[in-house]
C-alpha cells in the first residue's frame, strides 16, 4: 500500500494590522487633543486683539516690551530657571549614578525621597520655608553659613527661591533622568571607562551625559516650565518673578496679562517641540 505524503498545515501567521483604522484613531485622538489646547488659546488671543467698539488691534502686543517691570521680572525668572536647572542636575544625576552602581537596594528609598515633594501642598511648603527662615535668623545668626546666605541673597536674584524650586522640580527631574538611565547599561559603560583610565568627572561628562542628552534636555525643559509658571512660593515670599508680575498687571490691564500668558505658552510649546525634535534626531 503506497504511503500517502501528508503536508503539514502551516501555522496561521500574525494578523496584519489595519493601517487605516489605526490611522483614523490616531488622527481622532490628535484632533481632540489639538482642540483641547488650541481652542482656549484661540479664545485668549481673540480677547487680546478684540475690543468692544474699537474692533481688532494688535496694539496690546506692542505694549509688552514697554510695560513697566516686564524685563526685570522676566530676567529674574530666567536666571532662577538657569540656576535651578544646574543645581538640580548636579544634585540628582550623581546621586542616581551612585545608587545604581554602589547601592541598588537604596533605589526605592531614593525614589520615595525624590517624589515626596509631590504630596506636599505648595502653601504648606511656603509656610515651612518662612518658619525655617525665621528660626534660622535666631539660631544661625552667628554662623558662617548664615552670613554667607545673607551675603548672596538679593532681590534681583533670590537664592532662597532657587533652593525652593530645586525641591519642587526634583520629582520631574528624577523621573526624566531615570527614564534615560534605564535604556543604557550604566554599569558596563562606567566599568569600561574606568578600566581605560578615565577619571570620575570624565566618566560623568564624556560617557554618561552624552548617552542621556535627551533625558537631560527633558528635565531641563520641565524645570524651565515650572519656574516660569510658579506663582505661590514667589508671591508668598514677597519676590517679583514673571508669574507674580503677570498677576499684578492683570489687576490693571487684563488684555496685557492674557497676551503675556499666550506668548509664554507659545514659547514653552516651541521649546518642547525643539527638545522633542532634537531627541528624535539623536535617536
Amino acid at each position: 500500500m503506497a504511503a500517502v505524503a501528508t503536508v503539514p498545515e502551516s501555522a496561521p501567521g500574525p494578523v496584519a494590522p489595519r493601517p487605516r483604522r489605526v490611522r483614523f484613531w490616531r488622527g481622532a485622538v490628535l484632533g481632540v487633543a489639538a482642540l483641547y489646547f488650541l481652542v482656549p488659546m484661540a479664545v485668549s488671543f481673540w480677547f487680546t486683539v478684540h475690543t468692544e467698539g474699537k474692533g481688532i488691534s494688535l496694539g496690546v502686543y506692542g505694549r509688552i516690551l514697554s510695560a513697566p517691570g516686564f524685563l526685570p521680572s522676566l530676567l529674574v525668572s530666567l536666571g532662577l530657571a538657569a540656576a535651578t536647572i544646574v543645581t538640580v542636575l548636579l544634585l540628582t544625576l550623581p546621586a542616581m549614578l551612585a545608587v545604581r552602581l554602589g547601592a541598588p537596594r537604596l533605589g526605592p528609598v531614593l525614589e520615595v525621597v525624590a517624589t515626596l515633594p509631590l504630596v506636599v501642598p505648595p502653601i504648606t511648603y511656603v509656610v515651612g520655608i518662612g518658619t525655617a527662615l525665621r528660626g534660622g535668623t535666631e539660631a544661625l545668626a552667628a554662623t558662617p553659613f548664615w552670613a554667607t546666605m545673607i551675603a548672596i541673597q538679593s532681590e534681583r536674584f533670590p537664592v532662597v527661591l532657587v533652593l525652593a524650586y530645586v525641591v519642587l522640580t526634583l520629582p520631574f527631574v528624577y523621573r526624566s533622568l531615570d527614564a534615560g538611565l534605564r535604556v543604557i547599561d550604566v554599569r558596563t559603560l562606567v566599568e569600561a571607562a574606568r578600566n581605560l583610565g578615565a577619571s570620575w568627572p570624565h566618566v560623568m561628562l564624556r560617557v554618561i551625559v552624552p548617552n542621556i542628552r535627551s533625558a537631560i534636555a527633558g528635565a531641563s525643559f520641565l524645570t524651565l516650565a515650572l519656574v516660569l509658571g510658579e506663582y505661590t512660593v514667589a508671591a508668598l515670599l514677597g519676590y517679583q518673578t514673571f508669574p507674580v508680575w503677570i498677576v499684578t498687571v492683570s489687576g490693571n490691564d487684563g488684555q496685557l496679562s492674557v497676551a503675556l500668558s499666550v506668548i509664554s505658552l507659545l514659547l514653552i510649546w516651541l521649546l518642547l517641540l525643539t527638545v522633542s525634535g532634537a531627541g528624535r534626531k539623536r535617536s
